[in-house]
């Protein structure tokens, strides 16, 4: 098959779950089919091929287009104007348009694969094209849940009720865009279960296939010769060791939501009974918001790493405090990967076949993930038999190898192969 990838970012150097999937689709794909890839480029992205890493060696051809930039004046102008969602005007670029139009004449494609909402708008684009090629929906998330599940959350504190504003409009715009999207592309592909049952409430009868988040395991698992990891301030030239873990892009609003709840509600329950307990923040683009947080010597917010594994090997716990997104967590898999003990809402853990008990420990109230976190802390015996569960799970169904031939099945498959 010949295959061309629409992505929202180029998917090299993985350090978010979205380029991550594109990565291992792509990676998966190559190794039987022709694959070409057009790419948005965002702000400190490279435009020279030799830092493509492997893409330059997997694609046939690669395609690269600055993401525009929209001025907060700007998006709320179309808000007010438009009736359309945010999502949907994000990455428009006409420039994008045209060099996909350019393209789809000059090569016959069997498969466009379109990752995330905010490439739908290019699928009538494909649609017109005379080779008819396949056009694949790949919601990345079932967007409107996650502007439902904000709304919602926002809605509970006076001080965001701006931003509860915001949601309950994307969400009920998003209801819309998402359906006519799901009712146009030729097949819909949802991250999870939970994901495809959302997607069917908007389009009953849909069929969307199911191609969970996947993650290379074998990337995080720990080197039998490895140091030891050191504690916090000792090196700055080696990973500080934290007591508790949580990762991602930290200007991404279910992540700011999560760290400051668990910073105010959570961590001083767990210092009180563990009074040297140490917490990090990793990841990129640290929000603003987070700075009250920073006060807390207990704390540290580290922005963008060059690789995450050393956190997670030298954490003694991870945890994921979300309370609104949507789709499955990377950084789940990746802590399950990594051997590390779990606890998390039931949001965090939503779409992984986990049980609490079993792979992790799941709380939704600050008392119980309190409790949940220094059970951990104090009990490793239990913190071993979890992650020997977790990591079974996670190298049986979420690595990219297991996950790949899926694929495949949705491009040339029926609905009755689903």
């Amino acid at each position: 098959m010949n295959i061309l990838f629409l992505t929202p970012q180029l998917p090299f150097p993985p350090r978010q779950g979205t380029a991550l999937r594109n990565l291992h689709l792509i990676q998966g794909m190559a190794d039987r089919h022709s694959v070409s890839l057009l790419s948005f480029l965002e702000p400190g992205q490279s435009s020279q091929a030799a830092d493509w890493g492997p893409l330059t060696a997997l694609c046939q051809r690669i395609a690269t287009v600055p993401v525009a930039a929209r001025s907060t004046g700007r998006r709320l102008l179309d808000l007010a104007l438009t009736g359309r969602p945010d999502m949907e005007l994000r990455l428009w670029s006409r420039a994008f348009a045209d060099r996909l139009a350019r393209w789809l004449r000059a090569e016959p494609f069997d498969v466009v694969h379109a990752e995330g909402i905010e490439l739908a708008p290019y699928l009538p684009i494909v649609e017109r094209a005379s080779h008819q090629p396949l056009a694949v929906f790949d919601d990345h998330n079932a967007e409107y849940v996650l502007q439902e599940r904000a709304y919602r959350t926002d809605l509970c504190n006076p001080r965001r009720w701006h931003a509860a504003a915001y949601s309950y409009v994307q969400w009920r715009r998003l209801r819309r865009f998402e359906a006519r999207v799901c009712r146009r592309a030729d097949r819909v592909i949802a991250v999870s279960e939970t994901d495809r049952a959302a997607l069917e409430a908007l389009v009953p009868g849909l069929g969307a296939w199911v191609i969970p988040n996947s993650i290379d395991t074998t990337a995080y698992a720990v080197a039998p010769d490895s140091p030891a990891p050191s504690v916090a301030g000792t090196d700055r030239m080696r990973t500080p060791a934290f007591s508790l873990l949580f990762t991602g892009k930290m200007d991404f609003r279910p992540n700011v939501d999560a760290a400051l709840w668990f910073g105010r509600e959570i961590l001083p329950l767990i210092k009180a009974g563990e009074p040297n307990v140490t917490w990090g923040i990793v990841g990129k683009s640290p929000h603003p918001r987070l700075d009250v947080l920073r006060s807390d010597p207990a704390t540290t917010i580290t922005g963008e790493v060059p690789d995450i594994t050393p956190y997670l090997h030298a954490a003694d716990l991870y945890v994921i405090p979300l309370r609104m997104g949507g789709g499955t967590r990377f950084k789940l898999l990746e802590a399950m990967a990594a051997g590390i003990p779990v606890v998390s809402t039931s949001v965090g853990a939503e779409g992984v076949p986990v049980r609490s008990g079993r792979e992790l420990l799941l709380a939704d109230q600050p008392d119980q993930f309190a409790t949940a976190v220094t059970r951990l802390l104090r009990d490793p015996a239990l913190g071993e038999r979890l992650t020997a569960a977790a990591l079974t799970l996670v190298r049986e169904r979420f690595d990219w190898r297991a996950v790949v031939p899926k694929l495949e099945q949705v491009y040339g498959g029926r609905a009755s192969d689903r």
